[in-house]
């Protein structure tokens, strides 16, 4: 159909192309042989080193592993051998995939079943140091080189502007909203996160800024609109490139703002204020040095720098099925690890903030817009593609309400420069 020329075929898309060719769950439910000694054995092995959280197999033949139902445990619905095998040996990858699949299910809240499984594996014995090598090799990242950058971004970003803003809120800012308020709605959220940032850069009038991974264009439209900067953004996504610059000119901000389709290690020219929101989680740990030259490069010696991005209290990959099927690419750092950024080149960090919570809530926001959309999401795309992404936001919002991931913003500035508040009061101030 003509209206989906820019969607992405099956091929195209990781989820979608691995859950292809299996058999679905209505007919995987034709299989009634009783479970074998070794697969109970495996399953509760598998609990093991989850943790042992309050969870249940329920299997395809009805039986329940283990048979004891603990207080508040949650039941995963496995229906055929070839599912179970396959969690067994790899979960971190063939968890998301069996359930977008529908050979697996999780009975009652996705997110709250997450929720436990966080909670548990923290305290889980070790896996086996082969098991882990085996396994950090079947589910090895995709490499941050220019070229391996730009196919990372495209897989996910360029799934369609009419996809996200199904969901989105009406700026189409896809990063972590600021809640000053509970009441807030997603739009306003995403505004004040906006204002937040700016008064976090102190940016003046006349003062140029450069972003770093600019998404569909709010935050420098923003900048430009309420506080008089001019700014270059830069983006690889030439679906999210394409609006912005629509977007600009309808708004009369061509003059002030200007979007430049290539990476950010191509970034030339100097400036004022240097933003990153949402980026570092695709540049990848072995390219943050060089991202800090490129800032030093390009930054003024009074200059002002904030980078904003999803993080991890300790260092640890993405979860496989993301990284291999949602976010190919994907590193969520450690605050050391981001100081790569820093400590190189003569940067001090200011100011640091974990907005967890807000992200939290944000995704929150996301997750019930997404589900009020699914038979157009579905219309779109098809079952496979629902499940893959209501298994995302789930995951994601379970991760940050668990802890499991956080979300820093990190404001920097040259060392020795002494032009920076006194107190926090300019981020609260009262606006007029």
């Amino acid at each position: 159909m003509a209206e989906h020329e820019n969607l992405p075929s099956a091929g195209q898309a990781g989820y979608h192309d691995a859950a292809s060719g299996r058999k679905p769950a209505s007919t995987a439910q034709q299989d009634v042989a009783a479970p074998s000694r070794v697969e109970r054995w495996a399953l509760r092995k598998l609990l093991g080193f989850m943790g042992t959280p309050p969870i249940r197999f329920v299997l395809w033949n009805g039986e329940e592993v283990p048979a004891t139902r603990l207080p508040g445990s949650r039941r995963l619905l496995i229906h055929d051998r070839h599912t179970l095998w396959r969690l067994v040996i790899n979960p971190d990858l063939q968890f998301g995939d069996a359930y977008c699949r529908g050979t697996l299910d999780v009975e009652d809240d996705l997110t709250g079943f997450f929720e436990i499984i966080n909670r548990s594996i923290p305290f889980a014995a070790p896996r086996n140091p082969l098991l882990k090598t085996f396994l950090r090799w079947r589910n090895r990242a995709h490499p941050n080189t220019l070229a391996g950058s730009r196919t990372n971004i495209q897989q996910h970003y360029n799934l369609g502007n009419e996809f996200f803003k199904l969901w989105l809120d009406e700026e189409m800012v896809y990063t972590c909203a600021y809640f000053p308020s509970a009441t807030l709605s997603l739009e306003q959220a995403q505004i004040a996160k906006m204002e937040y940032v700016c008064r976090k850069l102190r940016l003046q009038p006349g003062e140029t800024v450069i972003e770093a991974g600019c998404g569909w264009g709010a935050l420098a439209r923003y900048m430009a609109r309420q506080h008089g900067v001019r700014v270059r953004a830069y983006n690889i996504s030439s679906e999210q490139i394409h609006y912005a610059r629509e977007r600009a000119a309808a708004e009369g901000l061509g003059q002030q703002v200007t979007y430049i389709e290539d990476d950010y290690r191509n970034i030339d020219g100097r400036c004022d204020v240097f933003v990153s929101v949402g980026m570092l989680e695709h540049v990848g740990r072995a390219n943050y040095r060089a991202l800090g030259g490129i800032i030093d490069r390009c930054l003024a010696a009074d200059g002002r720098g904030l980078i904003h991005s999803i993080a991890r209290d300790r260092p640890s990959p993405m979860n496989a099925w993301t990284e291999q099927r949602i976010f190919p690419g994907a590193y969520p750092p450690t605050l050391r690890e981001m100081m790569e950024i820093f400590e190189p080149w003569g940067f001090s960090v200011q100011d640091v903030e974990n907005l967890r919570l807000h992200y939290a809530k944000t995704i929150e926001h996301w997750l019930a817009r997404f589900d009020a959309r699914n038979d157009e999401v579905r219309g779109r795309f098809d079952e496979t593609f629902v499940r893959a992404w209501r298994l995302y936001l789930s995951g994601s919002l379970a991760s940050f309400n668990t802890g499991w991931l956080q979300l820093f913003q990190v404001v920097f500035t040259r060392t020795g420069c002494n032009a920076i508040p006194w107190t926090r009061e300019h981020l609260h101030e009262h606006r007029t």
